[in-house]
């Protein structure tokens, strides 16, 4: 062997994986801690986690922008997903509505239950009973919930508003100490659906549309606003870091804030500085759920210096180990301040805490 194939040679066998000692008992911030050494996802979700503490301990407080999409409380992550904007780990969500839903649809006394993807669903219909891979939901209590977004959307002011001030809205009179929207709204912090009609919010809202259609004054909801509410919160971030879980709309909806920030309304600054998303979606077919964050970098989204990492695991799983580890290690960010939303119609004014 030549000297420079050894050196070459070397350069690769730098770092040797270290088996995982479950036995050490040090917790779930111990167990990903380790997972940093090992390799294929364990590794990915490791990195994550440093990632993710990352962004909390940077003197220059970035803000942090979480993304969710998929199943997450039917999976059983209502509390998870509460404890996380409850601690202050993100500062901003934009969520699909199909979560929001199932927050609301828990507060009014809606539950999951255990099922089984081979059951009989010509037979679930019949009995009213819809079916989420392995979990059943009341279609009865589903319509119940429609219905009373319906009618509570009565005492929103009859003007355009974003979905940001409407679930704002929702999360002050649905007050459920369990519910990640009524614990953002007592937080201060705000909750974005950019496609909030694709849900059952959306149902319910239809029912408000349909009592309320020929009034020329009634609520509207005004998606364009998000965006122009959105780009102010960037615009006024130092720094800015992404949590993804899952995709769609969330993710390419918070990265197009970086391109409208950027050009369209002057921001002079780079893409997310941190980036993490845990998902099952794959790149190569092309859909954006599945795209690495390195092609993130070719749009401008993501700084070409971020701290990134992407862990192909489902959520159900990957959740809880981040946020339990971030919890079991919340002696490194602890305490983080929170920012402060002061919002005045569609403009405001971020105070950072020093």
């Amino acid at each position: 062997m030549s000297r420079s194939v050894a050196s070459r040679r070397r350069s690769f066998l730098k770092k040797a994986v270290r088996p995982v000692d479950v036995s050490r008992g040090k917790g779930l911030g111990d167990l990903l801690d380790q997972f940093r050494t090992t390799s294929i996802q364990a590794r990915n979700l490791g990195r994550c986690l440093e990632v993710w503490e990352n962004a909390l301990t940077d003197p220059k407080r970035p803000t942090i922008l979480l993304g969710l999409s998929g199943p997450l409380i039917a999976a059983g992550l209502r509390k998870v997903l509460r404890d996380l904007v409850d601690w202050g780990l993100v500062d901003v969500i934009a969520t699909t509505g199909a979560v929001m839903y199932q927050d609301l649809y828990q507060t009014i006394g809606g539950r999951h239950w255990m099922g089984t993807p081979t059951a009989d669903d010509v037979q679930l219909r019949d009995l009213y009973l819809d079916r989420i891979y392995d979990t059943y939901v009341d279609e009865l209590k589903f319509e119940d919930t429609d219905r009373a977004i319906g009618k509570i959307t009565e005492q929103f002011p009859r003007r355009p508003a974003s979905s940001r001030e409407y679930l704002q809205f929702l999360g002050e009179r649905f007050d459920d100490p369990n519910s990640i929207l009524a614990t953002a709204a007592r937080r201060g912090i705000p909750v974005f659906s950019p496609a909030l009609i694709d849900s059952s919010i959306g149902i319910g809202l239809t029912l408000y549309y349909q009592a309320n259609r020929k009034r020329s004054d009634r609520f509207i909801l005004d998606s364009i606003r998000d965006n122009y509410e959105l780009v102010q919160i960037l615009g006024q971030s130092p720094r800015t870091a992404v949590v993804y879980i899952g995709g769609g709309t969330p993710k390419n909806w918070i990265n197009d804030g970086i391109v409208m920030a950027n050009y369209a309304f002057g921001r002079e600054g780079e893409g997310h500085y941190y980036a993490l998303q845990i998902t099952t979606d794959v790149p190569h077919w092309g859909g954006l759920s599945g795209s690495t964050l390195d092609e993130a970098q070719s749009w401008g989204k993501i700084s070409k210096t971020a701290t990134r990492s992407m862990a192909h695991v489902e959520a159900s799983i990957g959740l809880p180990l981040l946020v339990g580890a971030l919890w079991d290690r919340r002696r490194v960010w602890q305490p983080r301040r929170r920012l402060k939303f002061d919002w005045t119609a569609d403009q405001v004014r971020i105070s950072r805490p020093r």
